[in-house]
């Protein structure tokens, strides 16, 4: 099947006699069992739920992977991932991520003995030469947050796995239906479901896909003992806003890519970045004061700390997503001031186009 099909054709309710077109909410904490010392095949919610493993064996299958498994936030996402390694382990990561994934590294790991180590991934041969002893996971987003950059995933994993290393790719920005990161040879797939997948800013999720089974039962076993899943209520709706995903992404990168040609002609705007797909953009205007001024006065880009919605948004990394980078990671990155991102979405493209031409105006 095609990935539009595939979207919509499924097993939506495995095993249940009625036969439904739509997942049901089994809202229930708990399950009747036959017998006190043998379990069923869902005991409690927090263990496992019919729904959430109809969501989890949809992605999975999205992902090309064998495993999913859905958390209450993309956060509960990478930390599940970072719940893999032990004290004295390091995680070596490109120097462009998301904020929180930045904090989460820099201000809860180190507590339990975990070392974050930080360099290039674009250049091949000197994140290479970061890996210590201790490395044991090797974490990338791409494209990156804030900047766009797209890095190969196939060249990372293989350099890793020459090491014995975990590869763990945040493929938010792109969904399996622009990118299957699995299928490059990465390990772990992480998204912040609340942004594409979901896609109507209605639900907080994130989302951990696999190929292994030996690691599938770590995670699942971390899942569970830490009891961050995903409830079955937004679960239905991520299943829910999964089922026009191509619809939504289609529309949203041509109305991205028509942003972008149209921001880089306007000498208001000092540089356009676009990695040529996808629906994020960003673009820089010279100025904190500029970039502020013009993304308070626009009327359809909503002012957002996150992206991915039906609804186009712009945000200033430096001060929202990306304010909680810790003092230290600053020394290593560079977050422009007067970086914009803008999450473009669904809207007639003219309307989009006029309201960043009548706002670029006063900028003068």
């Amino acid at each position: 099947m095609g990935f539009g099909t595939h979207l919509v054709h499924y097993d939506v309710a495995p095993d249940d006699p009625n036969q439904p077109n739509v997942t049901p909410i089994y809202q229930t904490a708990t399950f009747e069992q036959d017998h006190v010392d043998v379990g069923g095949r869902f005991e409690y919610s927090r263990s496992g739920n019919p729904t959430r493993k109809v969501l989890e064996d949809h992605i999975a299958a999205l992902e090309s992977g064998t495993h999913g498994f859905a958390f209450a936030s993309g956060m509960a996402a990478i930390t599940c991932v970072c719940r893999l390694l032990s004290a004295g382990d390091e995680i070596l990561a490109d120097w462009d991520l998301y904020g929180g994934a930045a904090r989460l590294f820099g201000r809860v790991l180190d507590r339990a003995g975990v070392r974050l180590n930080i360099s290039d991934a674009l250049d091949l041969d000197r994140f290479r030469a970061a890996i210590t002893p201790a490395t044991k996971l090797v974490y990338i987003e791409s494209p990156t947050n804030p900047l766009l950059r797209v890095l190969d995933l196939r060249a990372v994993a293989q350099l890793a796995h020459e090491r014995g290393l975990l590869v763990a790719v945040d493929s938010s920005a792109m969904t399996p239906y622009l990118q299957r990161p699995l299928e490059l040879g990465v390990d772990i797939v992480i998204h912040s479901a609340t942004k594409y997948l979901s896609g109507h800013s209605d639900v907080t999720a994130g989302i951990v896909v696999v190929k292994d089974a030996e690691l599938a039962k770590r995670i699942y076993f971390l899942q569970n003992a830490e009891g961050n899943a995903l409830a079955p209520f937004e679960c239905f709706l991520l299943l829910r806003g999964l089922k026009t995903l191509k619809l939504r992404m289609d529309a949203q990168q041509k109305n991205a890519i028509a942003v972008a040609e149209y921001l880089r002609t306007q000498p208001a705007v000092a540089s356009v970045g676009y990695p040529g797909f996808g629906a994020l953009v960003t673009a820089r205007l010279g100025s904190f004061e500029r970039a502020k001024q013009f993304a308070e006065a626009l009327k359809l880009f909503k002012i957002a700390v996150s992206f991915g919605s039906v609804t186009s948004g712009i945000s200033l990394p430096a001060t929202m997503s990306h304010a909680s980078v810790p003092p230290e990671q600053m020394k290593t990155r560079e977050i422009p001031r007067d970086l914009l991102r803008i999450s473009v979405g669904i809207e007639d493209i003219d309307d989009l186009l006029a309201d960043l031409a009548e706002q670029l105006a006063l900028l003068g």
